[in-house]
């Protein structure tokens, strides 16, 4: 009778996707307790200010990984909330001080001798190599989703200027206590800051930065908590996304049907300031941009105003 061979437990390593070691990574192994603080002594030394002398603590046993807040002063967050002890498994995202770390697996083959000195070296050498950010946390949005990012910012209530540079366009979204109160996209205020808002959490590449608090004051602020914000933007995203489907390319020249059949007195006042806009500016770019709609609400109209013999794209 054959014997059932043993289990083989999953590696698993800690990549530092965000922060002073980003790009570093942690191994972990089997059996073992690592501690993770500010302290010297420590298995993993994180050096900064947010994060306590002895912050956080994770095992791995028998392939099941598991983290402890070790009474911490700003917290540990997994995934955007606030934890004592939880289970980790592949994916997951921690957030310790201006760190974030990801949960990765590991080829079970390697044989590995942890020697966290070392380890902790190779995070300094890593550390150096980076420009200097003055503290502030920085990171890829490729990594990090936006999403996930300000849930994260909500939880542990940051206060700061949250920059995205997508190498066309540079994006700002200013935070109180974890809650949204402004955005906008390349100093341009006309779009409004709901408007920029829902178009920077479209954006799945470039590099952010989160810096300290900003004093500029705003005629208008969003009043929306940040997870009502972001349920809607992800709404609006998902149903965009599907009206674009429907429309002429970004690009594409937009005129008015001759002769003009279609009843203006059919249409809704949104309809008709996009109907104008379609006039004044031409593109489906340009219109859009200059909406006072969201751009999920202007394609619905745009869709409309084609479909219904007002507008053809030329």
């Amino acid at each position: 009778m054959a014997t059932p061979s043993a289990a083989v437990s999953q590696n698993f390593a800690l990549k530092f996707i965000s922060g002073k070691y980003q790009g570093g990574e942690f191994p972990l192994d089997d059996d073992r307790e690592i501690v993770i603080g500010r302290s010297s002594e420590l298995d993993m030394v994180l050096v900064e200010d947010m994060v306590s002398r002895k912050h956080a603590k994770i095992a791995l046993s028998s392939g099941k990984l598991t983290i402890q807040d070790l009474g911490s002063t700003n917290g540990t967050f997994v995934n955007g909330e606030k934890i004592k002890q939880a289970r980790l498994k592949e994916g997951d995202r921690i957030l310790i001080g201006t760190s974030i770390l990801k949960v990765v697996s590991s080829d079970p083959s390697e044989v590995r001798q942890i020697d966290g000195r070392s380890i902790n070296e190779q995070l300094e050498r890593v550390a150096a190599q980076r420009p200097k950010t003055g503290g502030a946390m920085t990171g890829r949005i490729d990594e990090v989703p936006i999403p996930d990012l300000l849930q994260l910012f909500q939880t542990s209530k940051k206060n700061g200027v949250l920059t995205v540079n997508t190498g066309e366009h540079e994006g700002r979204i200013y935070l109180r206590k974890g809650q949204i109160y402004y955005a906008i996209i390349d100093g341009d205020p006309a779009p409004g800051p709901r408007k920029s808002f829902f178009r920077i959490v479209a954006w799945e590449q470039g590099e952010f930065l989160l810096e300290g608090p900003d004093a500029e004051e705003f005629p208008v602020e969003l009043e929306e908590s940040t997870e009502a914000l972001l349920m809607e933007a992800l709404r609006q995203l998902d149903e965009q996304r599907k009206l674009e489907k429907d429309l002429p390319p970004a690009t594409a020249i937009l005129a008015v049907v001759q002769p003009l059949v279609s009843s203006l007195r059919d249409l809704s006042p949104e309809q008709l300031d996009v109907f104008q806009l379609a006039l004044n500016y031409g593109s489906v770019r340009n219109v859009l941009d200059k909406s006072e709609l969201t751009d999920r609400d202007s394609c619905e109209a745009l869709l409309h105003l084609l479909e219904h013999g007002y507008l053809h794209a030329a």
